[in-house]
Order: structure tokens, then sequence, then C-alpha cells
């Protein structure tokens, strides 16, 4: 079954959360106390859910074979070193080998890849897409391959380890000095495991993931990481040396067709901008010509380098996080104003149907939680303008559409708003949707069921109506603002397609206001109307509102706190 054509809506899971079922929550609990989700956990009917709220593709996030600190040395899979390991699962982006995957996710160890691709069958059996992690930057450092295609050399195994740089070695080294275990660090909370002794041999000790020319990194670096050298002599002047395709080109090129084989439908990039945006300009080109429609999405955090990564660097869609989402989240929390909006929207003309939106993803603290908003009602306004704002993606993380908090001392990532990404842990109030594997909310309170319905709304909206598709967009902030009509804790802009026109009006406001929204003269002809005509604009999005336009152009509307609309104006 295929979805037809529209806007992409992401919904990112925890593959190793997603469907666990046990609710112990001790702290660094190992996977037979607090449990773990496997590939075969996200059933049909978990799926059919995910398709129904509007969603239309998945990312299954930490699906490549990571470092953890379970025991697999019967399937002839080493013990990780735990002192080189965060947390008890280990992170998603510290990966021990690229062509395999986390033996966490299986029911069956020796079936995992198996396992795996049945998923992405049952996925596209759905009428849903598949991304994945790609992690371009760094490897763990206990990286070895035991799952590579035959003649394929691993990362680092023809390096010379006697220089600091060469631009055909895998790795960055530090020539005559080890690795030294990050002062103060205490694995497991102090906790055992038979590979716990305060050293992990590296000699000469490589560079850190996050660039750390140091042989004794600190606790809060990447230290269980290793920076991957593309051709960039990082130490002079960042020259690059990429004539002859330095050789860790060709090998993540290879590693991005293994999965694609898969049928996987897009890669989520991992600090794609810590890779120089040379390598992408010749491996996106090279992965698309043989998988057509595949897409790259870039996590970046620079700006100034938005336009290079997409004109340049070939990648379909760039994480929007430094500008709208810092953003709408100063306006939840009341420290910033509407105005700042339509600014981000000029600043990425040309590029913003590039843009992903989100709220909430792996790294960020959750709506619900103390951190953000402390209630997922008030960031509902944000939401609506993250989805509907422009043509581009917009993204969702697993819980989020139920209120789910973050709340707990997980283990190495303590209690700071965010599901863990670190240790085996229960989600509360996602497990309650997922009701034993039903995936009906049946155990969801009325509120709770109720959020889920806006998303469901809202993402379907989102997804098909073609005004927010590919429509125009046109601000209505600024001009109402200078008339007095609402102040900068109000927003409205239109959107419109052909008979489509839509008005998005969100309230940033904690307490009740009577507003006008005024249309411009001009932008009522630009969308199509007649300015004499006779219009009225009913709410998509709850159905309550409708309201009908003066000689004026202009409506008047009581908001409640943080309200959102969406009118078609009709």
């Amino acid at each position: 079954m295929e979805k037809s054509s529209g806007k992409i809506v992401i919904y990112q899971l925890m593959t190793r959360l997603f469907g666990n079922k046990k609710t112990t929550n001790t702290p660094y609990g190992t996977i037979e106390e607090n449990g773990v989700g496997k590939f075969n956990d996200i059933n049909p009917a978990a799926l059919k859910s995910l398709h129904a709220l509007g969603i239309t593709h998945v990312w299954y996030t930490g699906v490549l074979e990571h470092a953890v600190l379970t025991d697999y040395t019967k399937y002839g899979i080493p013990l990780d070193d735990a002192d080189v390991v965060k947390g008890r699962a280990g992170s998603p982006y510290a990966i021990k080998d690229y062509y395999d995957v986390n033996p966490d996710l299986a029911s069956d160890v020796n079936s995992r890849m198996t396992e795996f691709e049945h998923l992405i069958e049952r996925t596209h059996a759905e009428g849903l897409k598949v991304i994945v992690d790609f992690v371009p930057n760094h490897v763990a450092r206990s990286y070895k391959s035991d799952k590579k295609p035959a003649g394929v050399k691993d990362l680092g195994e023809t390096d010379d380890k006697n220089v600091a740089f060469s631009a055909s070695n895998n790795f960055y080294y530090l020539p005559g000095q080890s690795f030294q275990v990050p002062a103060g660090y205490k694995p497991l909370g102090g906790g055992t495991f038979p590979t716990l002794d305060g050293k992990f041999e590296e000699t000469p000790a490589k560079v850190t993931g996050n660039d750390q020319f140091t042989a004794s990194p600190g606790v809060n670096e990447w230290f269980e990481t290793v920076k991957l050298n593309y051709g960039v002599d990082i130490q002079n002047g960042r020259r690059t040396f990429l004539d002859p395709i330095p050789d860790t080109w060709v090998k993540m090129k290879d590693i991005l067709l293994f999965w694609a084989s898969k049928k996987v439908d897009g890669f989520r990039c991992d600090m794609a901008e810590m890779v120089p945006v040379e390598f992408w300009s010749w491996a996106i080109p090279i992965v698309k010509a043989q998988h057509p429609g595949i897409i790259f999405i870039a996590e970046i955090y620079n700006p100034a380098q938005y336009n290079n990564y997409i004109h340049t660097g070939k990648f379909d869609f760039l994480y929007d996080k430094v500008q709208l989402y810092d953003t709408l989240r100063l306006l939840v929390q009341g420290k910033a104003n509407t105005h700042d909006i339509h600014s981000i929207r000029q600043t990425q003309e040309g590029i913003h149907q590039n843009m992903l939106h989100f709220l909430e993803n792996h790294d960020e603290q959750r709506i619900a939680s103390p951190y953000f908003a402390g209630d997922p009602w008030k960031a509902v306004p944000a939401m609506v303008v993250s989805a509907t704002l422009d043509n581009g993606p917009v993204m969702i993380y697993f819980g989020q559409e139920v209120g789910e908090p973050g709340a707990g001392t997980k283990g190495f990532q303590g209690d700071d708003g965010r599901t863990t990404i670190f240790d085996y842990w229960g989600v509360p109030e996602h497990q309650k949707w997922m009701n034993g594997g039903k995936f009906d909310g049946d155990s969801l309170s009325l509120e709770q069921k109720q959020l889920r319905l806006f998303y469901s709304d809202l993402l379907n909206l989102a997804s098909k109506n073609p005004a927010l598709v590919a429509g125009e967009y046109i601000d209505l902030t600024a001009s109402n603002i200078a008339a007095g009509n609402f102040t900068d804790k109000v927003h409205a802009f239109l959107r419109f397609s052909g008979e489509e026109r839509l008005l998005i009006l969100t309230s940033y406001n904690a307490a009740e206001q009577v507003v006008k929204v005024q249309i411009p003269r001009e932008a009522f002809q630009q969308a199509g109307l007649d300015p004499a005509g006779s219009y009225i604009a009913r709410d998509l999005l709850w159905r309550e509102a409708e309201v009908g336009f003066d000689q004026n152009l202009t409506f008047e509307l009581k908001l409640k706190p943080y309200s959102s609309f969406i009118f078609k104006i009709k």
C-alpha cells in the first residue's frame, strides 16, 4: 500500500525503547531488569496506528550495532570495555560495526539482520517509509567489523599510526601517547562489569569524535568515540587533501550503499556538518543514482552553512534547530516574540522547503518536562507552526503525542527532562499507548487521548492539505501588530494553493484575550480572493470556531491561553 505524495511527516522512535513493556526502571538497570524493545515488537498494529496518525516516514534510531554493556559473547560478539561506554545500553552513536545491527534489538540474536529486514518489509506494507541513522563523523573506540562483506578492509586496518595525519588514514592519531580514561568517570554509576578496570588500551591514542586532540579527554567530551578522517588536516588550518579520493570516503560510500540495498528510504546523517561538504557532494549523487528517491537529512547547527549543505552537499533536508526550534521554545516559555518567526523564514528564502521542523527529538528535552513547558498543551501552538509554516517536513518523537515528560533518573543521563539514549528504560506514558503491544491507546487518560487526537488531526492536515503541502505563504503578524490588533505573543499567516486558502493563528499568551485579525487587501487578492466578496473562515483543527470578515477584511476572536486555529477561508 503506497501513501499518496505530500508533506513528509517523520516519527522518530528509539528502537530499543519503543516496544519495551517492562516498567522496572532501575537506574543503570540491566537488560534483564529494565527490559528492551525488539524489532519484532514494532508490529503491524503499531505501524497502522502511526499511519493513521499522519506519519509518512519512521526513523528507526539506534539500529546499527554500537557498544553496549550486555554480554553477547556466546554469539561471537566480544565484550565492550565499560570504561569507554556511556550508560549500560551505550550510545547509539558510538558505532561498533557499520555492517551489523544492535543485538539488543533481536529476539534471536543470530537472526538479527533478518529481523530488521522483516521490520522494513512490515513498515513498507503499511504504506510507511524507513529512515535509519548514518553516523559518518565518529565510531566507537572499540570499532571492529565482524560482518563486513568479503574483500572490505576494516577502518584503520591499513592506517600509518606513526603520523598524526595522513589523507589515506581513516583516523587521526596522537603518536607516542596512550589513551587515558577521563578522570572521575564512574561507569555504571559505580557498578561492576567484567571489563571495568579504569583503563582502555589504545596506543597511539586516537582523536575524539568531537575533535579533541588529547589523549586525556574530559568526562563531558565524546570520549567514547573516535573521529574519522576525511582528508582534512584539522590541526593545520583545516587544509584538505581530496585528490585522490580519500580512503574513508570510499568506505563510507560503500556503507551507505549497503544499507540502501536493504531498501531503506532515507538516512538521517548524524553531525553532518562535521564531515566536509565535498564528501556529501560526491557520495549522495552516487547513492541516489543507484537508489532513486532515497532522501538525506543532515543534522546541522550552523545557519551560515545551510545553503552550502543543500546546494553543494546535495542534502534534501536540514535540521531547523538553531532557528525555528529555538525560537518556538523561547516563545512557549515567554522569552521571545512572534516577529522572529517571519524573520527566520526570510533568512531561509529559497531553502525553507528543505528545513525539517520539530519540537522534540532524542537530543532535546521533552515538552512536558519542567525544563521545557511542563505541560504538553502549552506547546500546541508551536507545534501548529512547525507543521504548517512551510512545505518542508515535520517530525515528532515517540511519546510526544501523549505528553511523555522524560522524568526519572535513568543512569548516565540522569534526570534532565530527556528520554535516555544511554540506558535500558521503559517510557511510561508511551507504554500506556502501547498497551501491552496492542498499540490501541486504551490505557491512556482522556486528556492524553485528546492530545493524541490533536496530533493526528494536525499531522494529517499537514501531510495532505494542498495549501500546506505546496502552497504559498504570506505573513500577517507584522501588519496586525503594527495596527494594534494583537500583541507580539500572537502569530498569523496565510497559506494558499488554488482554491485552498488557510489562515493559521496561534497564541502564546497565558491569559485569555480578544484580538482582531486583518488580512491586507493586497494579500487577500494574492490569495485569489475578492476583497469585495463575502467570506467566512472555519477552523479545521478543533472544528469549534467560525468567523466572518467585515468590510475591512477583519474579524474578531477570543483566544484562550496557548490557543491555535487553522481557518479555511470560504
